[in-house]
């Protein structure tokens, strides 16, 4: 793995640092001499993803603890926010809770982090969710935010929150958008985790919504690195910068290209229920700005990737429990919502399980 040499002798703090991507950017900054406090609730992270990661200290804790924040944080160079609710059909029925993290709690971690002395740079973690489907292609940073969930609105209210802090406090900060990212390490049912695993469980009927959809797809260490790199670069402070491919491919294309990895042949049926309501139908990156700030550009193919993502799965089974059905309870024959504490116990431990 590159070693990042400027993360030797620093003290990182990552929020949702036990996640799909935090786990890998912790491991990262380890791997380079960098000491990492992870700061995670492990509503989807898991403790077992830092598992023999040096340098590594685990708080458990939430965004909404501002003292705590600003106590964990204390002796830290550097920050990256990657906290939050990430799963898009969640937010349809816990709009509430996605603001309460997402937004709210970002704008906790800049301010703490703004109230110590010794922070050195700020990296918010957004999404490409934020652009709606693309309307001109590729899609750079300029392009319109058109969001078409809940969740993407959650996350360009940060996004703002972010820039304006930085404008008004002379506050250092970068805020970048990956693309669709994948790989092992699966904390939510993806697209591409979904697809792997009803092909793992024998399924030769794939059930699935929109396969015409397009996404752009980077592989998780490229991600990371992206991410790690932002830090240390100092004309990206106060720059929204893209990661992704400039690659796309459609949903179908990625259930064939599985096929082909697995050498089994299925055949796909449309489910209703994993239709989005407002579903984003084209994503792909201009990385042109990454390239130009960042020296970045993707490293692993799509296909190795995936080969790497199959491995993973196979090694370590996984399940997902109602992952469309809204996450409800029946209460008397009636649908009943759950409180915000039975949604993260719901994601932490029925919606991912370890077989």
């Amino acid at each position: 793995m590159r070693k990042l040499l400027e993360c030797k002798n620093n003290t990182f703090f990552v929020t949702g640092g036990a996640g799909f991507i935090g786990s890998e950017v912790t491991k990262q900054i380890s791997n380079s001499g960098g000491n990492v406090i992870v700061y995670d609730n492990f509503s989807s992270g898991k403790k077992t993803y830092l598992k023999n990661i040096p340098n590594v200290k685990i708080i458990n804790g939430d965004l909404k603890n501002k003292s705590l924040l600003s106590k964990s944080m204390k002796n830290c160079q550097y920050v990256i926010n990657l906290a939050a609710y990430p799963f898009i059909p969640d937010s349809y029925h816990y709009p509430q809770e996605f603001f309460d993290v997402n937004t709210n709690g970002s704008l906790n971690v800049i301010l703490e982090a703004k109230n110590q002395k010794k922070i050195k740079n700020f990296v918010h973690i957004s999404t490409s969710e934020v652009y709606g489907t693309s309307k001109i292609n590729p899609m750079n940073e300029d392009h319109p935010t058109l969001p078409h969930s809940t969740y993407a609105v959650s996350k360009l209210a940060a996004d703002r929150a972010i820039f304006t802090i930085h404008k008004e406090h002379d506050f250092p900060a970068v805020i970048i958008r990956p693309f669709n990212s994948y790989g092992p390490k699966i904390t939510q049912p993806y697209i591409i985790p979904e697809i792997i695993l009803q092909f793992l469980q024998g399924n030769k009927i794939l059930k699935l919504g929109n396969i015409e959809s397009s996404r752009d797809f980077t592989f998780v260490s490229d991600t990371a690195r992206g991410i790690i790199t932002s830090l240390f670069v100092d004309k990206a402070i106060g720059e929204t910068i893209n990661l992704g491919s400039g690659k796309t491919y459609k949903i179908k294309d990625i259930v064939n290209i599985a096929s082909s990895i697995l050498n089994t042949k299925v055949s796909i049926k449309m489910d209703k229920k994993r239709i989005r309501p407002f579903d984003v139908n084209l994503l792909i990156c201009d990385n042109k700005k990454a390239q130009k700030l960042l020296s970045w550009k993707p490293e692993v193919s799509f296909r190795e990737g995936l080969e790497q993502t199959i491995m993973w799965a196979k090694e370590n089974p996984i399940n997902f429990k109602n992952a469309f059905d809204g996450f409800v309870s029946k209460s008397n024959g009636k649908k009943k919502k759950r409180t915000v504490k039975q949604y993260e116990s719901n994601k932490a431990q029925t919606n991912f399980r370890r077989n």
